[in-house]
Protein backbone atom coordinates (compact mmCIF):
# COMPACT_ATOMS: atom_id res chain seq x y z
CA UNK A 1 0.00 0.00 0.00
CA UNK A 2 2.96 2.31 -0.55
CA UNK A 3 1.05 4.35 -3.16
CA UNK A 4 -1.80 4.94 -0.70
CA UNK A 5 0.66 6.28 1.86
CA UNK A 6 2.25 8.64 -0.66
CA UNK A 7 -1.02 9.95 -2.06
CA UNK A 8 -2.36 10.52 1.42
CA UNK A 9 0.79 12.27 2.61
CA UNK A 10 0.68 14.53 -0.44
CA UNK A 11 -2.96 15.39 0.27
CA UNK A 12 -2.10 16.28 3.87
CA UNK A 13 1.05 18.25 2.96
CA UNK A 14 1.06 21.59 4.73
CA UNK A 15 -1.64 20.66 7.24
CA UNK A 16 -0.70 21.56 10.80
CA UNK A 17 -0.22 18.26 12.68
CA UNK A 18 -2.58 17.65 15.59
CA UNK A 19 -4.26 14.63 17.18
CA UNK A 20 -7.53 15.46 15.40
CA UNK A 21 -5.92 15.77 11.99
CA UNK A 22 -3.96 12.57 12.55
CA UNK A 23 -7.15 10.72 13.49
CA UNK A 24 -8.80 11.94 10.28
CA UNK A 25 -5.78 10.90 8.24
CA UNK A 26 -5.70 7.40 9.72
CA UNK A 27 -9.44 7.00 9.15
CA UNK A 28 -9.05 7.96 5.49
CA UNK A 29 -6.01 5.68 5.21
CA UNK A 30 -7.97 2.70 6.52
CA UNK A 31 -10.81 3.34 4.05
CA UNK A 32 -8.40 3.75 1.14
CA UNK A 33 -6.46 0.58 1.98
CA UNK A 34 -9.67 -1.45 2.32
CA UNK A 35 -10.99 -0.21 -1.04
CA UNK A 36 -7.62 -0.69 -2.75
CA UNK A 37 -7.47 -4.26 -1.45
CA UNK A 38 -10.90 -4.93 -2.99
CA UNK A 39 -9.75 -3.54 -6.34
CA UNK A 40 -6.54 -5.57 -6.24
CA UNK A 41 -8.51 -8.76 -5.60
CA UNK A 42 -10.52 -7.89 -8.71
CA UNK A 43 -7.35 -7.85 -10.79
CA UNK A 44 -6.08 -4.25 -10.60
CA UNK A 45 -2.40 -3.55 -10.03
CA UNK A 46 -1.50 -2.14 -6.58
CA UNK A 47 -0.70 1.30 -8.02
CA UNK A 48 -3.86 1.48 -10.15
CA UNK A 49 -6.00 0.22 -7.26
CA UNK A 50 -4.63 2.85 -4.90
CA UNK A 51 -5.19 5.69 -7.38
CA UNK A 52 -8.69 4.55 -8.24
CA UNK A 53 -9.61 4.27 -4.55
CA UNK A 54 -8.26 7.78 -4.06
CA UNK A 55 -10.31 9.10 -6.98
CA UNK A 56 -13.46 7.44 -5.68
CA UNK A 57 -13.00 9.10 -2.31
CA UNK A 58 -13.60 12.50 -3.84
CA UNK A 59 -11.89 15.80 -3.14
CA UNK A 60 -9.52 14.82 -0.38
CA UNK A 61 -7.95 18.26 -0.36
CA UNK A 62 -11.31 19.75 0.52
CA UNK A 63 -11.55 17.39 3.48
CA UNK A 64 -8.01 18.35 4.45
CA UNK A 65 -8.83 22.04 4.14
CA UNK A 66 -11.84 21.60 6.42
CA UNK A 67 -9.67 19.80 8.93
CA UNK A 68 -7.07 22.56 8.74
CA UNK A 69 -9.76 25.18 9.31
CA UNK A 70 -11.03 23.27 12.32
CA UNK A 71 -7.55 23.05 13.79
CA UNK A 72 -6.94 26.77 13.19
CA UNK A 73 -10.23 27.58 14.90
CA UNK A 74 -9.38 25.42 17.90
CA UNK A 75 -5.93 26.95 18.28
CA UNK A 76 -7.12 30.51 17.77
CA UNK A 77 -5.40 30.69 14.39
CA UNK A 78 -1.96 30.85 16.00
CA UNK A 79 0.56 30.18 13.22
CA UNK A 80 3.43 27.74 13.61
CA UNK A 81 6.81 28.10 12.05
CA UNK A 82 7.89 25.50 9.49
CA UNK A 83 10.42 24.14 11.98
CA UNK A 84 7.83 23.77 14.74
CA UNK A 85 5.43 22.00 12.38
CA UNK A 86 8.21 19.71 11.16
CA UNK A 87 9.26 18.77 14.68
CA UNK A 88 5.66 18.06 15.64
CA UNK A 89 5.19 15.93 12.53
CA UNK A 90 8.44 14.06 13.17
CA UNK A 91 7.33 13.18 16.68
CA UNK A 92 3.87 12.22 15.50
CA UNK A 93 5.07 9.95 12.68
CA UNK A 94 8.09 8.41 14.36
CA UNK A 95 8.72 4.87 13.06
CA UNK A 96 10.84 2.66 15.26
CA UNK A 97 12.80 -0.37 14.00
CA UNK A 98 10.80 -3.58 14.05
CA UNK A 99 12.18 -6.71 15.77
CA UNK A 100 12.28 -8.45 12.39
CA UNK A 101 14.45 -5.71 10.90
CA UNK A 102 16.83 -5.64 13.88
CA UNK A 103 17.14 -9.43 13.87
CA UNK A 104 17.78 -9.51 10.11
CA UNK A 105 20.51 -6.86 10.30
CA UNK A 106 22.21 -8.54 13.30
CA UNK A 107 22.21 -11.99 11.68
CA UNK A 108 23.45 -10.65 8.34
CA UNK A 109 26.22 -8.73 10.10
CA UNK A 110 27.27 -11.88 11.98
CA UNK A 111 27.34 -13.87 8.73
CA UNK A 112 29.41 -11.11 7.09
CA UNK A 113 31.94 -11.02 9.92
CA UNK A 114 32.18 -14.81 10.21
CA UNK A 115 32.64 -15.37 6.47
CA UNK A 116 35.42 -12.78 6.21
CA UNK A 117 37.11 -14.08 9.36
CA UNK A 118 37.15 -17.68 8.14
CA UNK A 119 38.31 -16.64 4.67
CA UNK A 120 41.16 -14.64 6.24
CA UNK A 121 42.54 -17.82 7.80
CA UNK A 122 43.64 -19.04 4.35
CA UNK A 123 46.14 -16.27 3.44
CA UNK A 124 47.30 -16.26 7.07
CA UNK A 125 48.29 -19.91 6.71
CA UNK A 126 46.14 -21.05 9.63
CA UNK A 127 43.61 -22.97 7.56
CA UNK A 128 44.19 -24.67 4.22
CA UNK A 129 41.28 -23.59 2.02
CA UNK A 130 41.11 -23.94 -1.77
CA UNK A 131 40.58 -20.75 -3.74
CA UNK A 132 37.03 -21.73 -4.66
CA UNK A 133 36.12 -22.05 -0.96
CA UNK A 134 37.57 -18.64 -0.17
CA UNK A 135 35.67 -17.14 -3.11
CA UNK A 136 32.45 -18.75 -1.85
CA UNK A 137 33.02 -17.26 1.60
CA UNK A 138 33.62 -13.82 0.10
CA UNK A 139 30.48 -14.16 -2.00
CA UNK A 140 28.53 -15.03 1.16
CA UNK A 141 29.98 -12.03 2.97
CA UNK A 142 29.18 -9.63 0.13
CA UNK A 143 25.66 -11.04 -0.14
CA UNK A 144 25.15 -10.38 3.58
CA UNK A 145 26.34 -6.79 3.10
CA UNK A 146 23.93 -6.31 0.20
CA UNK A 147 21.12 -7.83 2.27
CA UNK A 148 21.61 -5.20 4.98
CA UNK A 149 21.39 -2.44 2.36
CA UNK A 150 18.31 -3.87 0.64
CA UNK A 151 16.49 -4.62 3.89
CA UNK A 152 17.19 -1.12 5.19
CA UNK A 153 15.78 0.51 2.06
CA UNK A 154 12.66 -1.69 1.96
CA UNK A 155 11.40 -0.61 5.39
CA UNK A 156 9.48 2.52 6.28
CA UNK A 157 11.33 5.07 8.38
CA UNK A 158 10.35 8.31 10.05
CA UNK A 159 11.36 10.31 6.98
CA UNK A 160 11.11 7.85 4.06
CA UNK A 161 8.43 5.60 2.63
CA UNK A 162 9.47 1.96 2.07
CA UNK A 163 11.20 1.31 -1.25
CA UNK A 164 9.50 -1.23 -3.58
CA UNK A 165 10.95 -4.71 -3.18
CA UNK A 166 12.25 -4.87 -6.75
CA UNK A 167 14.21 -1.62 -6.48
CA UNK A 168 15.49 -2.53 -3.01
CA UNK A 169 16.67 -5.79 -4.57
CA UNK A 170 18.56 -3.77 -7.18
CA UNK A 171 20.41 -1.91 -4.43
CA UNK A 172 21.09 -5.26 -2.75
CA UNK A 173 22.69 -6.52 -5.97
CA UNK A 174 24.71 -3.35 -6.52
CA UNK A 175 25.99 -3.38 -2.94
CA UNK A 176 26.82 -7.06 -3.10
CA UNK A 177 28.76 -6.69 -6.35
CA UNK A 178 30.72 -3.75 -5.01
CA UNK A 179 31.58 -5.53 -1.77
CA UNK A 180 32.48 -8.73 -3.62
CA UNK A 181 34.83 -6.88 -5.96
CA UNK A 182 36.59 -5.08 -3.11
CA UNK A 183 36.95 -8.29 -1.07
CA UNK A 184 38.29 -10.17 -4.09
CA UNK A 185 40.85 -7.45 -4.69
CA UNK A 186 41.92 -7.48 -1.03
CA UNK A 187 42.40 -11.26 -0.92
CA UNK A 188 44.19 -11.20 -4.27
CA UNK A 189 46.62 -8.68 -2.83
CA UNK A 190 47.13 -11.07 0.11
CA UNK A 191 48.13 -13.82 -2.34
CA UNK A 192 45.01 -16.02 -2.19
CA UNK A 193 44.24 -15.69 -5.91
CA UNK A 194 46.22 -15.10 -9.06
CA UNK A 195 46.69 -11.58 -10.44
CA UNK A 196 44.09 -12.22 -13.17
CA UNK A 197 41.37 -12.09 -10.47
CA UNK A 198 41.98 -8.33 -10.29
CA UNK A 199 40.10 -8.10 -13.60
CA UNK A 200 37.10 -9.96 -12.14
CA UNK A 201 37.21 -7.79 -9.02
CA UNK A 202 37.39 -4.59 -11.05
CA UNK A 203 34.52 -5.71 -13.25
CA UNK A 204 32.35 -6.43 -10.20
CA UNK A 205 33.09 -2.99 -8.73
CA UNK A 206 32.35 -1.21 -12.01
CA UNK A 207 29.11 -3.12 -12.65
CA UNK A 208 28.01 -2.41 -9.10
CA UNK A 209 28.85 1.27 -9.49
CA UNK A 210 26.99 1.53 -12.80
CA UNK A 211 23.95 -0.21 -11.27
CA UNK A 212 24.06 2.18 -8.32
CA UNK A 213 24.12 5.11 -10.74
CA UNK A 214 21.20 3.80 -12.80
CA UNK A 215 19.13 3.21 -9.66
CA UNK A 216 20.05 6.59 -8.26
CA UNK A 217 19.15 8.70 -11.29
CA UNK A 218 15.83 6.87 -11.75
CA UNK A 219 14.85 6.96 -8.07
CA UNK A 220 11.57 8.77 -7.35
CA UNK A 221 11.04 10.86 -4.25
CA UNK A 222 10.57 8.67 -1.16
CA UNK A 223 10.46 11.53 1.32
CA UNK A 224 7.31 11.96 3.35
CA UNK A 225 5.27 15.11 2.95
CA UNK A 226 6.41 16.79 6.15
CA UNK A 227 10.05 16.17 5.23
CA UNK A 228 9.49 17.82 1.85
CA UNK A 229 7.89 20.77 3.62
CA UNK A 230 11.07 21.21 5.64
CA UNK A 231 13.17 20.98 2.47
CA UNK A 232 11.06 23.66 0.81
CA UNK A 233 11.41 25.88 3.87
CA UNK A 234 15.18 25.42 3.78
CA UNK A 235 15.26 26.20 0.06
CA UNK A 236 13.37 29.43 0.73
CA UNK A 237 16.12 30.37 3.19
CA UNK A 238 18.83 29.96 0.58
CA UNK A 239 19.62 26.22 0.57
CA UNK A 240 19.40 24.76 -2.92
CA UNK A 241 19.36 21.07 -3.83
CA UNK A 242 20.24 20.92 -7.51
CA UNK A 243 18.95 17.41 -8.22
CA UNK A 244 15.58 17.97 -6.57
CA UNK A 245 14.80 20.96 -8.76
CA UNK A 246 16.65 19.99 -11.90
CA UNK A 247 16.08 16.36 -12.96
CA UNK A 248 18.15 16.99 -16.09
CA UNK A 249 21.16 17.70 -13.87
CA UNK A 250 20.61 14.37 -12.10
CA UNK A 251 20.53 12.61 -15.47
CA UNK A 252 23.73 14.37 -16.56
CA UNK A 253 25.42 13.31 -13.35
CA UNK A 254 24.42 9.72 -14.09
CA UNK A 255 26.02 9.93 -17.53
CA UNK A 256 29.17 11.56 -16.11
CA UNK A 257 29.45 8.84 -13.46
CA UNK A 258 29.06 6.08 -16.05
CA UNK A 259 31.77 7.61 -18.23
CA UNK A 260 34.11 8.11 -15.24
CA UNK A 261 33.83 4.51 -14.05
CA UNK A 262 34.01 2.91 -17.49
CA UNK A 263 37.11 4.98 -18.25
CA UNK A 264 38.58 4.02 -14.88
CA UNK A 265 38.05 0.34 -15.62
CA UNK A 266 39.79 0.60 -18.99
CA UNK A 267 42.73 2.48 -17.43
CA UNK A 268 42.80 -0.06 -14.59
CA UNK A 269 43.20 -2.98 -17.01
CA UNK A 270 45.82 -1.16 -19.10
CA UNK A 271 47.89 -0.20 -16.05
CA UNK A 272 47.54 -3.69 -14.61
CA UNK A 273 48.94 -5.26 -17.76
CA UNK A 274 51.77 -2.71 -18.11
CA UNK A 275 52.75 -1.25 -14.74
CA UNK A 276 51.37 -3.84 -12.34
CA UNK A 277 48.09 -4.81 -10.71
CA UNK A 278 49.01 -3.50 -7.27
CA UNK A 279 49.38 0.08 -8.55
CA UNK A 280 46.53 -0.09 -11.03
CA UNK A 281 43.97 0.05 -8.18
CA UNK A 282 44.87 3.70 -7.65
CA UNK A 283 42.75 4.31 -10.76
CA UNK A 284 39.58 3.64 -8.79
CA UNK A 285 40.71 5.97 -6.00
CA UNK A 286 41.15 8.75 -8.55
CA UNK A 287 37.81 7.90 -10.19
CA UNK A 288 36.03 8.10 -6.83
CA UNK A 289 37.63 11.46 -6.08
CA UNK A 290 36.62 12.82 -9.50
CA UNK A 291 33.06 11.54 -9.08
CA UNK A 292 32.73 13.16 -5.64
CA UNK A 293 34.03 16.47 -6.99
CA UNK A 294 31.52 16.34 -9.85
CA UNK A 295 28.76 15.48 -7.38
CA UNK A 296 29.68 18.37 -5.09
CA UNK A 297 29.82 20.76 -8.03
CA UNK A 298 26.46 19.67 -9.46
CA UNK A 299 24.47 19.00 -6.30
CA UNK A 300 25.26 21.99 -4.13
CA UNK A 301 24.87 25.31 -5.88
CA UNK A 302 23.67 28.69 -4.85
CA UNK A 303 20.11 29.73 -5.78
CA UNK A 304 21.53 32.12 -8.38
CA UNK A 305 23.56 29.44 -10.10
CA UNK A 306 20.61 27.05 -10.13
CA UNK A 307 18.37 29.66 -11.68
CA UNK A 308 20.92 30.44 -14.40
CA UNK A 309 21.38 26.72 -15.16
CA UNK A 310 17.64 26.22 -15.56
CA UNK A 311 17.22 29.08 -18.05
Amino acid sequence: MTTVHRLLDDAFAGVEPSPEVQDLKEEIRANLEARAAELESAGATPDAAARRAFDELGDVRAIVADAQADVAEETGGAPRTALQAALAAAEQHRVRPTPRFVLGVVLASLVLAAAVAVAALAPAGVLALPGIAVAALLLTASSAAGFVVGLSLSRETTTNHPMPQGRAGGYYLASGLGAFGLLLALFTALGTFGAWVYVVAGGAVVVGGVLFTMLGVTQTNRKKAWVRDVARAQAAEGHFDRFDRDPAAAARFGVYTLVIWLSAFVVFVVLGLTVGWAWSWLTFVVALAVMMLVLARMLFTSPGEGARDQR
